[in-house]
């Protein structure tokens, strides 16, 4: 090499060192990673004269190269670009850790164009800690633009940018932390805050949406049985979306969340055959999704989910703040059923304390016509009111000493209501009086055209019960029931033996096809101080819940409007000692 070949070397090694240097400090001036990456990358283009450049990152999540900044491509070059590891020259150099001179890009087979006017690529790994985690390129528009000095170059920006880019990670790294922890915090204030359940459950959805940025957010509890998971609350969704039918546990992907009790994501609903329906997130435009467990210590309530609108691979940063999240929101949701319950106790209480009344009222009013009742019937005996047989008046006679023995009767039901009588209990089977009520309102039901279907049980165990109280349960009940259908309908009844983790229980269950009842009739019928009858005063069905619970049992309503209506009296068994064997 001559002397004038090498001072002329000497001052481009110059040049460069210089750049270097200016590189240094322009990048360590900002902790901002786009800022960072564009002043590496719009170096770089001046370093080795290239006409664009970009910087590939590995996703951790995902494993995919993503293309996180480029200077000199157009926007359409290289939106949403996404490289599996090994796939394309930018690749090849995350796989191999070794950088790529490639002067005509159209003679390489490992090439992928993500621009049609490249023919020249540079590429050199980032080492960040001994491990490759991502790619920087330059490109020209015509062959042979690079060399070996580029090479050299380049290699060196990378290893000063890896630093700088380590740092800005780890700033912001930290920066969303503490952006998200404090968003976390005013996120508790306004969820625990909410005191009824469906208010907790608006800004449980509404505050995750915001919290991580999504497109939509909702949240699936599990039912009763533990085996479907239902939409209780969303945030974002479409009428599709709302409208979308329960889950199982044991067939969705939501339903693994549950069983494994981890968070799992989904980077592409509208591809993936694991998304329960494509169609569905294509109409709602939801993409990438991330599900974690609602966990009320280490049982699962059900999942949240969040979507995007756009690809994204969830951090495990924002994996970690959704499950602290959802904690959160586990215990809002859980409060908010408490004060549900309470709220409901405190009103069954008002409600026997209205009853208690009623009982006392009655008792006194019934008082007040019994005295009178009684000097009139003393009277009546009296008067030995004897008339000729062939007299008609035997009969006005003999109807008035039946209505006033009616009228007594009535004052003592009332009477007994009202000192609150315990139930005289014996080993009772059902069946008998399943069939003493089809004979007591056979002639009723016919008048109203209902057919009636009885399916009792074989070898159904007793129960220790009042016999004359269960009837007068069964006959209330099934009035109801029958004027529930007053154009006609079907009654069916049916026994059976249940068996569950609070022991055993015979059950009668009346289903009818009647008018049915919406929200507000159920809560007055779980009150059972209104009838869903539309004249009844509800004393009968105020009478069923006072001697069900006299006899430790429960009453059940399940209804809908316009699709009838099911009732279950469901009673504990006898002990076994108690018994004398079951009956048919």
């Amino acid at each position: 090499m001559s002397d004038e070949e090498t001072l002329k070397a000497l001052k481009e090694e110059n040049k460069q060192i210089k750049l270097l240097y200016r590189v240094s400090n322009l990048i360590h001036q900002s902790l901002d990673p786009k800022t960072a990456l564009n002043v590496i990358l719009q170096q770089a283009i001046e370093l080795t004269h290239a006409h664009s450049a970009s910087v590939s990152l590995i996703n951790p999540t995902s494993g995919l190269l993503e293309l996180e900044a480029a200077v000199g491509l157009p926007n359409e070059a290289y939106a949403d670009f996404n490289l599996p590891i090994g796939r394309g020259i930018t690749g090849w150099v995350a796989k191999k850790g070794k950088s790529a001179l490639i002067n005509d890009v159209q003679e390489d087979v490992r090439y992928v164009s993500i621009w049609a006017e490249v023919q020249s690529e540079l590429a050199v790994p980032f080492d960040i800690n001994d491990q490759v985690r991502g790619v920087l390129n330059v490109d020209a528009t015509h062959k042979d633009a690079f060399n070996e000095n580029d090479r050299k170059m380049l290699s060196n920006l990378a290893i000063q940018a890896s630093k700088v880019i380590e740092n800005t990670w780890l700033y912001e790294q930290i920066r969303f932390k503490a952006q998200m922890f404090e968003s976390l915090t005013k996120v508790n204030e306004k969820i625990q805050n909410a005191y009824d359940l469906e208010e907790a459950l608006e800004a449980v959805t509404r505050e995750a949406c915001q919290l991580m940025s999504a497109r939509m957010c909702s949240v699936l509890m599990l039912d009763e049985t533990g085996d479907w998971l239902e939409l209780t609350a969303s945030h974002g969704a479409g009428e599709s979306y709302r409208a979308k039918p329960r889950l199982h546990v044991e067939e969705s992907f939501v339903g693994t969340v549950v069983r494994r009790c981890q968070p799992i994501q989904l980077r592409d609903t509208q591809g993936s055959h694991l998304y329960h329906n494509a169609e569905l997130a294509r109409e709602e435009g939801l993409v990438s999704m991330l599900s974690v467990p609602l966990m009320l210590e280490s049982d699962p309530m059900g999942v949240l989910n969040v979507y995007t609108g756009k690809t994204h691979s969830f951090s495990d940063e924002e994996i970690h703040i959704l499950k602290a999240f959802s904690n959160v929101s586990a215990t809002a949701i859980q409060r908010a059923r408490l004060n549900k319950d309470i709220r409901s106790m405190e009103e069954e209480l008002r409600q026997r304390e209205k009853l208690s009344a009623l009982g006392l009222l009655a008792a006194e009013v019934a008082h007040e016509i019994r005295n009178p009742l009684t000097v009139m019937k003393m009277v009546y005996h009296a008067l030995n009111l004897n008339f000729p047989d062939e007299d008609p008046r035997n009969e006005d006679v003999e109807l008035l000493g039946k209505k006033m023995d009616q009228l007594n009767a009535i004052v003592e039901r009332i009477l007994d209501f009202a000192r609150h009588n315990e139930p005289e209990t014996a080993p009772v089977n059902l069946n008998p009086l399943a069939r003493n009520l089809y004979l007591l309102t056979r002639h009723k039901m016919k008048q109203h055209h209902i057919d009636f279907q009885m399916e009792l049980a074989d070898q159904l165990p007793k129960i220790q019960a009042d016999p004359g109280q269960i009837e007068q349960v069964l006959l209330n009940i099934a009035l109801n029931s029958i004027d529930a259908m007053p154009n006609g309908g079907t009654l069916h009844l049916s026994t059976g033996h249940r068996k569950s983790g609070n022991g055993e229980h015979v059950v009668i269950a009346f289903r009818d096809t009647g008018l049915g009842m919406d929200e507000r009739k159920m809560k007055q019928f779980d009150g059972l101080l209104q009838s869903n009858k539309p004249k009844g005063a509800g004393l009968g069905l105020m009478v069923v819940n006072k001697i069900v619970e006299a006899h430790a049992g429960i009453v059940k309503l399940i209804s809908k409007p316009g699709q009838g209506t099911l009732i279950e009296i469901i009673l504990p068994l006898v002990q076994p000692s108690d018994t004398q064997g079951p009956q048919g």
